[in-house]
């Protein structure tokens, strides 16, 4: 492939976009909202935003849009250039219908208009049942193909997929490898099969995979292969996405996926304990730098045209690697400097590689005090919810567990290529070079992210927060050192030298208990 750069005829990025129109599926979710936010911000020449939306909650798309547009990830734009949203259309549709539930219509429209689709709809959930994830994953998939083959001026399909659709290989190279079944039989088996069938068959179906997700995610990607034809594709496969690292906004996260939710219930104290392995390294990536990739992806498809389908590694571990046991610790140290409002108990946490002690862990101190939190709250007339919160928690760490215990090598030798030939101003306008990131910087305005998007708190509250939090530090001390000195009484006090130095450690206890001021 020849360089773009020193050609005389590099064409800038933002300015490929101009006059062009793009359609986005899966544009509500997480990391389509900050695709569409990035296109109208540093795109300002974009045409049109085509954008893939279902009724939902008794709410039309129109609705939907609204409130979408209403979001804080949109408060820059809104005050910058307001009139940028006006380009966003709304295209009622759902990818689990047959030709995406869009109307002929709007098809006509998108057929006669769209230069770039992102592909980016999916269900997420890692137990969903198979054959929703086989019709939304790969159904959906395959009907978007068909549309785009249509499209008259399409010049570059964006597939987002993920890195771990071949977790069943220690090194993941920037290709698509073969399938463990044929595609289109997997979603024929899913039309005359009933729902206790497939539900018995999918643990043998997915074998190695730890999940629907990746099973599906990983021949969708076969599928894509057999079926694009001559479409510009490009695949972009991310690891673990989690907030924002700059822009819009630093620390920018709305959902509770991955590793988000534990976190926050850490914040709070109610979960201290994992299966995990300190020294692995955790692939975690900024979702900006996946958008600036997936929208780089885009501009050299369709301006360089490459053979076949260009696949990118959208991934850390290679270039700027961080162990689990960094994250944790990390994440525990700006939750206690940033904490949240109403923390039940001082962070603290530890991950745990033995399954048996991390068991007994989990149901000493998740468990059993969830019921006893939820036995307080019936006495005292509130809503008990420690216990299912628990539940809930429970599942999202065994989800976890698996991608925490093991490690890969993602190749991203394609991704330092693509940029390589950015220029220098695009690099800096689109930036995806993860060597930058500077991890506790990046985890501090993640953990804010947290506070301020998903718990809605407002910097303000910070001081009652943090004199809050010194309090219940004061008192998870005093909670160790007191189940420190039974275990020791039980153990030691055979003697009458153990027994006065018993008496004389409590009574020191209770003398700073008296001097500490409950204010």
């Amino acid at each position: 492939m020849t360089s773009l750069l020193g050609s005389g005829d590099y064409v800038p990025v933002s300015q490929f976009f101009h006059d062009r129109s793009v359609f986005v599926t899966g544009g509500t979710g997480f990391m389509g909202k900050v695709l569409v936010e990035k296109l109208l911000r540093s795109c300002p020449g974009i045409k049109n935003i085509y954008l893939l939306m279902r009724p939902k909650r008794g709410q039309d798309v129109a609705a939907r849009l609204s409130e979408l547009l209403n979001a804080p990830l949109f408060d820059r734009l809104r005050k910058e250039r307001p009139l940028e949203l006006n380009k966003i259309v709304p295209i009622q549709g759902d990818v689990t219908e047959p030709e995406l539930g869009i109307s002929q219509t709007d098809q006509n429209l998108l057929i006669r208009t769209v230069s770039v689709v992102f592909h980016s709809a999916a269900t997420v959930k890692f137990d969903e049942a198979l054959k929703l994830s086989v019709t939304i994953n790969m159904l959906g998939t395959k009907q978007l193909v068909e549309l785009c083959h249509r499209m008259l001026g399409l010049e570059a399909l964006i597939h987002v997929s993920t890195a771990y659709c071949n977790c069943d290989r220690e090194e993941v190279n920037e290709v698509i490898y073969p399938p463990p079944y044929d595609p289109e039989k997997i979603i024929q088996c899913m039309e005359w099969m009933d729902d206790d069938l497939i539900q018995a068959l999918t643990p043998k179906l997915i074998g190695s995979r730890p999940n629907t997700y990746t099973f599906t995610k990983a021949l969708a990607e076969s599928m894509l292969l057999k079926e694009s034809g001559n479409l510009p594709v490009a695949i972009v496969r991310p690891s673990i996405v989690l907030s924002s690292c700059r822009e819009p906004v630093a620390g920018w996260v709305d959902n509770w996926n991955g590793p988000t939710g534990i976190i926050a219930a850490a914040g709070k104290g109610f979960f201290r304990t994992m299966l995990c392995h300190e020294s692995k390294t955790a692939d975690l990536v900024p979702v900006d730098i996946v958008i600036n990739l997936m929208i780089c992806a885009a501009w050299r498809t369709a301006t360089v045209r490459p053979d076949g389908i260009a696949v990118y590694n959208c991934c850390t571990g290679q270039q700027k690697p961080i162990t689990w046991k960094d994250f944790v610790h990390l994440c525990f140290v700006y939750m206690r400097k940033h904490p949240l409002g109403d923390v039940v108990w001082y962070p603290d946490g530890k991950c745990r590689s033995n399954w048996v002690i991390n068991g007994l862990c989990t149901y000493s101190l998740h468990i059993v005090p969830a019921y006893i939190l939820d036995m307080l709250s019936r006495i005292t007339g509130k809503k008990p919810i420690m216990v299912r919160v628990q539940d809930k928690l429970q599942k999202a760490a065994k989800c976890l567990e698996y991608f925490s215990t093991q490690q890969w090598r993602f190749v991203d030798e394609n991704v330092r290529q693509l940029n390589s030939l950015l220029s220098p101003e695009d690099r800096r306008t689109f930036h995806f070079d993860v060597r930058e990131i500077h991890w506790p910087t990046y985890i501090e305005s993640y953990v804010l992210g947290i506070r301020h998007f998903i718990f809605k708190e407002h910097p303000s509250s910070l001081p009652k927060a943090r004199k809050h939090l010194q309090k219940l530090f004061w008192v998870h001390r005093f909670t160790q050192l007191f189940a420190l000195l039974l275990v020791w009484r039980a153990l030691m006090l055979r003697s009458q030298t153990a027994r006065k130095m018993w008496f004389v450690m409590l009574d020191l206890i209770l003398r700073i208990a008296r001097m500490i001021p409950y204010a």
